[in-house]
């Protein structure tokens, strides 16, 4: 079975398609993340290079956390320099948490021992005890409602999204 016919890879696959992420099937050469690279509202993908199919999930996040206007110029000389910011990084590692929980995939796929700089553990210990660094942030662009918001709002609290792209 190939990469491309994992179960979870379908999933995130499937699911990317649905919000309307494209994912464009290409060789890459050397990339930050193996087998992976951003485009202007898209994701290609390697997957003969990529190494850790949650990855995909985490630059989706990159793009769904980015403003509507600078989603279409991800990958081109036209991006501010700064993107992603250290706030949308921030966001688009809760964003991956969130798209795990919708998927039903376990957490381990998207925070993998060799991901987020030797910090997975950190990162799982606090999302599974509840502790959700930058949710405020998730909230300020509108995806998510935090709990004492989605109780005021009859809305179903993060992890749940109430959209998935940035406008």
């Amino acid at each position: 079975m190939t990469l491309k016919e994992n179960i979870e890879v379908k999933k995130v696959l499937q699911f990317l398609e649905e919000i309307e992420i494209d994912v464009i099937e290409k060789p890459l050469d050397s990339t930050f993340l193996p087998g992976l690279e951003l485009g202007p509202n898209c994701i290609y993908i390697d997957y003969d290079k990529l190494l850790y199919p949650g990855d995909i999930l985490h630059e989706a996040g990159h793009l769904a956390v980015t403003t509507a206007s600078n989603r279409n110029l991800i990958g081109t000389a036209e991006i501010p320099a700064d993107w992603p910011t250290q706030g949308e990084e921030i966001a688009a590692i809760l964003w991956s948490f969130a798209a795990l929980h919708y998927l039903q995939l376990p957490i381990e796929f998207v925070f993998h021992p060799n991901g987020y700089r030797n910090q997975s553990d950190w990162f799982i210990s606090n999302f599974n005890s509840g502790t959700y660094i930058g949710l405020p942030f998730l909230e300020w662009m509108g995806l998510c409602v935090g709990n004492e918001k989605a109780e005021k709002e009859n809305k179903s609290p993060f992890p749940a999204m109430q959209k998935w792209l940035r406008d």
